[in-house]
């Protein structure tokens, strides 16, 4: 585990599903969300793993090498230890590989996320080898198929007495609503489709990601 882990106060998911629907090219996005000021990515990639997703995932964990930023693969353990040589992290969902064998993976020092929906599920957490958890949905989200239910601000505040570790705040999270989350006692917030604009291009995508760290920066000091 690391011994000090920092979140940027915005987490980006390049969710692939939802950036064929904008048709931007996860490459080309990562690159305008690392232009616009982004520390940390996180590649969704929730269609079949084929020799290509893996070499997408491998460019942008080389562009955050490059830059410096945090890169996380959701769900594979297995692709983020193929990735262990350009520090690429994993996050865990509840139905996903347990932390603790996830771990036996990854090794000691690769970052791992783990998700959680209620209060039961984050009090688990806290036995498990993780270096930061979620915490959502918070508000009504889109990107997700079947979506737990939403928790909103006030649960999001009483998680917070619950943990000391990273607490990302994910779920239906806009440019909006970002800051009260922040407020609220979230270190950051995970941020899906309000980061791919319409139209939704490499000039957009930088624009809004330059956009939300200004709206986030007072909020998460």
């Amino acid at each position: 585990m690391a011994s000090f882990l920092r979140i940027p106060p915005i987490y980006p998911i390049l969710d692939t599903g939802t950036l064929e629907r904008r048709g931007l090219d996860p490459l080309d996005a990562a690159e305008a969300l690392l232009e616009g000021g982004a520390r940390i990515l996180q590649y969704r990639h929730k269609a079949f793993w084929s020799q290509s997703a893996f070499n997408e995932a491998k460019q942008i964990a080389e562009l955050c090498r490059q830059t410096g930023a945090l890169f996380i693969i959701n769900d594979r353990a297995d692709f983020a230890l193929y990735l262990s040589d350009l520090n690429a992290g994993l996050h865990l969902g509840q139905d996903d590989l347990p932390p603790t064998d996830a771990r036996k993976v990854i090794g000691p020092d690769s970052i791992i996320g783990f998700s959680t929906h209620n209060a039961a599920q984050m009090e688990a957490a806290l036995t498990y080898p993780v270096d930061y958890v979620a915490y959502g949905p918070i508000f009504p989200t889109t990107t997700k198929e079947r979506p737990d239910p939403t928790t909103g601000i006030e649960a999001l505040r009483e998680i917070r007495t619950l943990t000391t570790k990273p607490l990302i705040a994910i779920g239906g999270i806009t440019g909006e609503n970002a800051p009260d989350c922040l407020r609220a006692g979230a270190d950051s917030v995970a941020i899906v489709a309000d980061l791919f604009p319409n139209p939704c291009t490499k000039l957009t995508v930088r624009e809004r990601m330059n956009e939300l760290c200004y709206l986030c920066s007072s909020a998460a000091s």
